[in-house]
């Protein structure tokens, strides 16, 4: 990871940490690394989400070990420069700035989060469709509706999980029901 941490320009870095200090904090339900690559794409520098998440996850990892330890700022920045490969300078800087001023927060929100490791629900959306025609078939003009589940797993990613079911399988599944019946005949 910290190679990866290396191309990271300091300011993504400083916001990649905020961010997962504040899911670790319960205050967000995750850090959107596929929003925060697509920036630092854009300002030129080459990274893909898989390596930003991987490095999101490791420091997720250090953040929440640090606060079930009880590191204080130098014990953790000690702690990182025995590590096998060395962060860059940039990033024990923030580390040691982010860990210094919200570490303390951290460590009483990992006391309540010793429960299940399950990920958060973050939104839901759903659409309404109907499929006119195919390739194999003329006229269709059947109606679908399309899911969209945004989760945060526990490190704190989130992702997007989208399906699509019928209008009976949409009635009938009790996780998806958003109020959406048929009206009622008032004769």
């Amino acid at each position: 990871a910290a190679d990866k941490i290396r191309l990271i320009p300091q300011d993504f870095f400083a916001e990649l940490c905020e961010q997962i200090i504040q899911h670790l904090n319960h205050k967000i339900p995750g850090v959107n690394t596929a929003e925060l690559c697509q920036r630092i794409q854009t300002s030129g520098v080459d990274i893909n989400i898989g390596d930003l998440a991987k490095v999101a996850n490791t420091l997720s990892f250090l953040f929440s070990t640090a606060a079930r330890n009880s590191l204080s700022t130098e014990e953790l920045v000690t702690s990182l420069g025995s590590g096998v490969s060395a962060l860059p300078k940039h990033a024990v800087q923030v580390i040691r700035h982010v860990w210094n001023e919200q570490g303390k927060a951290i460590a009483v929100a990992e006391d309540a989060r010793t429960t299940a490791s399950v990920g958060q629900f973050v939104d839901m959306k759903w659409k309404l469709g109907v499929a006119m025609s195919s390739d194999t078939c003329r006229s269709l003009k059947y109606p679908y509706v399309t899911v969209t589940l945004t989760v945060a797993d526990p490190s704190g990613q989130i992702t997007d999980r989208s399906f699509e079911m019928t209008i009976p399988q949409f009635k009938v599944c009790p996780e998806c029901y958003l109020n959406v019946q048929s009206p009622k005949n008032s004769s």
